[in-house]
């Protein structure tokens, strides 16, 4: 897979590209990353990119020109565009498994007011990691090319990532490591007894009782198994002891 990054600010991405598993996805040639300063596309004698709007308003907007000049240098038909913007769709675990299948993403940061408004008809999709508001794209950019780079092949072992939060629509089970005896706070002793089915069990009332708590609206309109069922019932009869 490529990922190209599209950014007035490349530097921004050095670190992300030198530390450890992305870093080994690139020199194992998992993955090729690369980013375009599309500020060396303008035509601009004073190398700008934006300009102010029109109707007037605060801030500057980015111009058509650099950016879609930037875009046809790397454009392909197999590549896939998507623009970084608040005003995209919520970017979900199920989004990075969508764009990990693609063999070119091209991830295009805006920066200062924004893009002008005709340049949306040369992406494929418009995604936002969540409502606020950043200085730039370059910070999502970031964060969608780690959540897809991890999911390629051979970039992590595959049962590291399928029983990750949200990959099956629940957050992740309780996880622990040694001693087994904290302070006090001892690691549940289903995970000591090396009973494979009892383990898996407790592992996914515990992703069911923690996605409950905390993001009850992931179960909204989740088709349950008589498994889940009678595991949510179980968790429903325990809440009712404790109070």
């Amino acid at each position: 897979m490529k990922i190209s990054v599209i950014t007035i600010f490349p530097e921004f991405f050095d670190s992300f590209q030198m530390t450890s598993i992305i870093k080994r996805a690139i020199e194992n040639n998992r993955v090729e990353f690369e980013t375009i300063d599309f500020r060396n596309f303008t035509l601009d004698k004073h190398r700008h990119v934006d300009d102010t709007p029109y109707g007037g308003g605060q801030g500057m907007v980015l111009a058509c020109q650099p950016i879609i000049d930037a875009l046809r240098s790397i454009q392909t038909e197999k590549s896939h565009v998507v623009m970084l913007t608040p005003q995209g769709s919520s970017f979900v675990q199920k989004k990075a498994v969508e764009l990990s299948q693609y063999e070119h993403l091209i991830l295009l940061c805006g920066h200062y007011e924004g893009f002008d408004e005709r340049i949306r008809s040369y992406v494929d999709e418009e995604i936002s990691i969540g409502d606020y508001v950043l200085t730039g794209g370059e910070p999502a950019a970031l964060v969608i090319s780690d959540a897809v780079i991890r999911l390629l092949d051979g970039v992590i072992l595959e049962d590291s990532h399928e029983d990750d939060s949200f990959s099956d629509g629940l957050l992740e089970y309780p996880q622990y490591t040694k001693p087994a005896d904290f302070e006090g706070k001892k690691v549940p002793e289903v995970l000591l007894s090396g009973h494979h089915a009892n383990i898996r069990q407790w592992r996914l009332k515990e992703s069911l009782r923690k996605t409950q708590q905390r993001r009850p609206d992931l179960l909204k309109g989740r088709m349950f198994t008589k498994e889940e069922e009678k595991l949510l019932a179980e968790i429903a009869e325990e809440q009712q002891k404790e109070h």
